[in-house]
């Protein structure tokens, strides 16, 4: 697997390029073109604009609408925006919802985040909600007419992770370097995640608590088995659950191999 291309800005958390790896018969996806990161709502001006030099045309929100409530995406000049939630539910477990019931089922369990994602990676890809947005993103990241797609959720690794993983698909790459570009989040994630624990510790939150919200400020293969042997279960194979569940024809297909890979 080549290297992920991690773009050089700070102030929004793990931010890649999808170019660079390997699609459909040896063709390679452009550099400048698909981007994955997390939440741009305190992006830096010098960010920004390295994001508008790079070439930034279109952001897809993939957030929740009380994600977006709480901390809005920074509009950008002559930038497209869409919003297409894969769930209607806070994911980020602190946006406005109350969510002591969990936290004290944290406190007392140490499997109750694990069992959760895993719960969440199977609803993203059999909810009507999910499937729809799925679509919707495909469709739009298709229509887009030169300069870079950014898509992102909250921390860019759980539905960024699997929108990522259909565009990649759609693109040919090998399933394997799909599992690893997901799992390269991990590292991306480390300093945030020790971030988060010293200030959970501090708190006085128990082992239990820190153990389960490491797990929620990570991505997994059993989440990512979850999502993919769901679909084996319901839909016949990624490529089976792509074109006919999501929608997305090979005409669409086709356009986007056309304008994502080079020739």
């Amino acid at each position: 697997m080549s290297e992920p291309v991690v773009l050089p800005i700070k102030s929004v958390c793990n931010p890649r390029d999808l170019g660079g790896y390997v699609g459909l018969n040896g063709r390679k996806i452009k550099k400048h073109r698909l981007l994955r990161t997390g939440n741009i709502s305190g992006i830096s001006p010098a960010d920004e604009r390295y994001l508008l030099d790079y070439g930034l045309s279109a952001i897809i929100d993939l957030r929740s609408p009380a994600e977006c409530r709480k901390k809005p995406d920074k509009e950008m000049p002559n930038v497209a925006h869409y919003n297409f939630p894969l769930s209607v539910e806070d994911n980020t477990n602190g946006n406005g919802l109350d969510l002591s019931q969990e936290f004290a089922e944290y406190r007392r369990d140490q499997y109750a985040g694990f069992k959760m994602m895993c719960r969440r990676y199977h609803d993203h890809v059999l909810t009507e909600t999910a499937q729809y947005s799925f679509h919707q993103i495909i469709a739009t990241i298709a229509a887009v007419e030169g300069g870079a797609v950014l898509y992102h959720c909250s921390e860019g690794k759980d539905r960024t992770g699997l929108v990522t993983a259909v565009v990649l698909s759609i693109l040919g790459v090998d399933l394997e370097v799909i599992r690893q570009d997901y799992l390269y989040s991990n590292y991306m994630l480390n300093d945030y995640r020790a971030k988060r624990d010293q200030q959970f510790k501090q708190n006085g939150e128990n082992d239990l608590f820190r153990a389960n919200m490491r797990i929620l400020g990570s991505v997994a293969n059993a989440f990512f088995d979850t999502s993919l042997i769901t679909i084996n279960q319901h839909f016949g194979g990624l490529e089976s659950f792509i074109t006919n569940e999501l929608a997305i024809d090979q005409q669409m297909q086709a356009t986007i191999r056309e304008k994502y890979l080079e020739k």
